[in-house]
């Protein structure tokens, strides 16, 4: 193992590395170094993206043109993000980096025991404290064969020029030399439930409770708002679950034999069933009390169980942005003068 030009296993990065990993993979890395589960895979360093981008550069510009962009100019986006997508996808990688990603695909696949892959998306402008930047470029799940990893490494890299991530970029006036995408390639859960958890209430902003919400299968059936989850909020110190919210969950998402998700119904017998037990909503408790304490803040978590070792494994974790926002938010200070305190709004305090 060991990282290389082009490719870093979790082991060996952290936050520290997310310039180079992206905000995704600096998260798991940190997380596989504090001690906490997750499954095992690598990362396709920016560096790989960066000399992607240099090739295609040659033919025809791609960040002076986005940066040339109007964000309100939606006819405009759309054909620019059009155009460069095509050109992504179409474009062949670089030889030494298909040959980084096949050996370190080769390798992940030695040590699993499910060997489909899940090839996400790490920006290295998501997950920042400052921009809620996430969710805006692409994740594919139980990828199967090296061919088709190699294939979705390259849309990763094409959803950064989606409309919506072009738009949210010319809006908040990033710098296109600064925005790049490294790419998570790691082992699928196959999951009997997974969902999210806050280490502080998404309601209240309270943080003296977790609040966990799963459903059966994988989690994107609850990422992606397709289901309505299980709810429960659990007092962080003491234990205890003071909300059981056990909703009617009609579909959940499993894995399609040629690759893929599909939603399928949910047997009648667990439609109303609660999809976590008491042990493991405990489980769950004690894992996202490790995670802030390591963070020092609170943390929104995507977890899964699996299907055959009851194991919890986390997907991802990432700062709490909406409660923190508001509590950073600047508050205009009381002054004696009421004009002083209009002036200070208008022209800063002299």
């Amino acid at each position: 193992m060991g990282s290389s030009g082009s490719v870093s296993w979790f082991v060996d990065i952290g936050l520290s590395d997310r310039p180079h990993v992206g905000g995704k993979g600096g998260s798991l890395g940190e997380l596989q170094r504090a001690g906490i589960a997750v499954p095992p895979g690598f990362v396709v360093r920016t560096s790989a993206f960066e000399s992607f981008l240099e090739a295609l550069e040659r033919d025809a510009p791609i960040r002076s043109r986005v940066e040339s962009l109007d964000s309100d100019d939606l006819e405009a986006v759309t054909a620019c993000s059009r155009d460069i997508r095509r050109r992504l996808e179409e474009a062949a990688l670089p030889s030494s980096v298909a040959d980084e990603i096949s050996r370190a695909h080769a390798e992940l696949a030695a040590q699993s025991v499910v060997p489909p892959v899940a090839v996400r998306s790490s920006a290295t402008t998501e997950d920042a404290s400052d921009a809620s930047f996430a969710g805006l470029q692409d994740t594919y799940l139980w990828v199967r064969g090296c061919s088709d990893t190699l294939d979705k490494v390259r849309s990763c890299w094409a959803s950064l020029y989606s409309v919506e991530s072009i738009s949210y970029r010319r809006r908040h006036g990033f710098p296109e030399s600064a925005v790049a995408m490294a790419v998570v390639v790691q082992t699928m859960v196959d999951a009997r439930t997974a969902g999210v958890m806050f280490t502080r209430s998404p309601t209240t902003g309270d943080r003296s409770v977790i609040t966990i919400e799963g459903a059966w299968g994988l989690g994107s059936a609850v990422v992606g708002g397709e289901v309505t989850p299980d709810r429960w909020v659990i007092g962080k110190i003491t234990g205890e679950i003071s909300v059981r919210d056990i909703s009617e969950k009609r579909i959940k998402h499993v894995p399609l034999a040629g690759g893929g998700v599909e939603a399928v119904a949910v047997e009648a017998d667990l439609l109303r069933a609660p999809c976590m037990n008491d042990a493991e909503l405990e489980a769950l408790r004690v894992i996202a009390r490790r995670v802030e304490r390591h963070y020092g803040r609170p943390q929104d978590i995507e977890w899964a169980v699996d299907r055959h070792s009851g194991g919890i494994l986390l997907l991802q974790s990432r700062p709490e942005t909406v409660w923190s926002a508001k509590e950073s938010a600047p508050v205009a200070q009381a002054a004696e003068n009421p004009l002083n305190h209009v002036m200070s709004i208008f022209g800063g305090r002299r």
